[in-house]
């Protein structure tokens, strides 16, 4: 079994729609242990062993600005690739 990381990511989110679109993307993503969007902390919160560039690139998908990211507590780039 792969290893997990825990991903967090500050994002802009303005209303239910913003969290709600983000908790969409995450829901249909295979290989997510579990997740939790909160769109009063402005973050969401990502177990699972998928590399992080393929969660960003899912939540970046939504629109929604991401502010900043980490990896396992280490700060990570919020660029996604084209």
């Amino acid at each position: 079994m792969a290893d997990t990381h825990t991903y967090e990511f500050d994002i802009t989110m303005t209303c239910g729609g913003c969290s709600g679109a983000i908790d969409r993307v995450l829901k249909k993503l295979d290989g997510v242990e579990s997740y939790d969007v909160s769109l009063e902390k402005q973050h969401a919160t990502v177990v699972t062993a998928l590399p992080y560039e393929t969660v960003l690139g899912k939540i970046a998908k939504t629109g929604k600005k991401i502010n900043a990211a980490t990896a396992d507590g280490v700060s990570q780039s919020v660029e996604v690739s084209a």
